[in-house]
């Protein structure tokens, strides 16, 4: 019998050590889709499991109205890495749940109802989040979704200057697209949403759920393009792979959030788990790492791959490769062949979201793959 929802991978996944993953028949994969940039640190990380692991013999949960160590540092851990301002502080379990947080704080800030999306966003599978989906596939068999939701052209300024009223709550979009198939923005863009939204009194929401944690070369792709968001959200590796998320907002939405709640908002296990995450990121610089090492990987793969791909594009250590057919079989290939694990991005591109920890060795191999796959 198999899990319900998901379709299972040919491949048990038995044990994990920094960049590598080991299946149950002792074959050893280098993992550069990290499940969807949920492992940052690299798989294991003998800080966080220790983190976690003391924390869990001491308390594995109390509800957040009960203050905690762990938790009470890792506000401050997050307040202090957020772009400026954005410093105040919303635990929860997932990317869609701080997206879902997001878009009912916006609402409620503003007493407005209309939320401005994005052509080809993703921003989760809950019934609000999923409104501001894109894609219908994720939505077929789910309706009515919330209302109020208009979808823009994305990287379209002029569109979105035109759509952004005294009737928006917020307009929510990711800095570089991740499902959406690797779709980077300009600089301007994202400063002509930070102008319209400011403008208006609605809320810019930066859904860094992917891009954050110094994925795209910085500790927020906001940082890279000079955009302070009001609302911002965050999750994947926040945890190294423990359930965690968490929305972080200016003052002028925090101080009107309303009633929201959740359970087991920013448990002790998870939130050790996450401090001493955000620990190794900037101890160890794995942004500027991100960064050098991205760049190296990008520029490979357009030498090597050239004419035999479409594009190769995306920021630090979130890229995307855009082959001429479907990605499935390419990704089947590297898998079965080549022992390296990635991801996929739409039908035709290649996703590649490594831990950051990865070196230029790594990176030549996969470059290497890839180019023998697709020769």
């Amino acid at each position: 019998m198999s899990g319900f929802v998901f379709s299972e991978k040919p491949i048990e996944i038995a044990s994990g050590d920094g960049v590598h993953l080991t299946d149950a028949n002792g074959t050893k994969y280098l993992d550069f889709g990290a499940s969807y940039a949920c492992t940052p640190v690299g798989h294991c990380h003998p800080e966080v499991v220790d983190a976690a692991t003391s924390q869990l013999e001491e308390l594995m949960y109390v509800q957040a109205s009960y203050p905690h160590a762990a938790r009470t540092a890792l506000y401050e851990q997050l307040a202090e890495v957020a772009p400026v301002d954005v410093d105040n502080v919303w635990l929860c379990n997932s990317g869609t749940e701080a997206n879902e947080a997001a878009l009912k704080f916006a609402r409620h800030a503003t007493g407005r109802e209309k939320i401005i999306a994005t052509t080809q966003g993703f921003h989760g599978r809950t019934m609000g989040t999923l409104a501001t989906t894109w894609k219908d596939k994720y939505k077929k068999g789910f309706g009515p979704l919330a209302g109020g939701v208009e979808f823009v052209e994305y990287g379209d300024a002029a569109a979105m200057r035109e759509a952004v009223d005294e009737d928006t709550a917020a307009v929510i979009l990711e800095p570089l697209q991740g499902e959406g198939g690797i779709n980077p923005v300009s600089t301007e863009y994202l400063q002509t949403v930070r102008v319209a939204t400011a403008t208006s009194g609605a809320a810019m929401i930066l859904d860094e759920i992917q891009t954050g944690l110094g994925r795209t070369g910085s500790m927020w792709a906001a940082d890279r393009h000079h955009v302070v968001p009001d609302i911002l959200t965050t999750a994947k590796g926040l945890g190294s792979g423990l359930p965690i998320g968490a929305t972080l907002c200016r003052d002028w939405i925090a101080e009107d959030g309303g009633d929201h709640g959740s359970t087991f908002s920013g448990g002790p296990v998870v939130s050790a788990a996450a401090g001493a995450t955000l620990d190794v990121i900037e101890r160890e610089e794995l942004a500027a790492h991100a960064e050098e090492v991205g760049s190296y990987l990008r520029g490979e793969l357009r030498d090597r791959l050239g004419d035999g791909v479409r594009d190769v594009r995306g920021d630090g250590l979130m890229i995307g490769v855009e082959v001429r057919r479907g990605s499935n079989r390419l990704l089947r290939d590297l898998a079965i062949d080549h022992q390296i694990l990635a991801l996929p991005a739409g039908r035709t591109v290649l996703r590649l979201l490594p831990p950051l920890t990865i070196e230029r060795e790594h990176a030549d191999a996969v470059v290497d793959a890839i180019a023998e796959v697709i020769g």
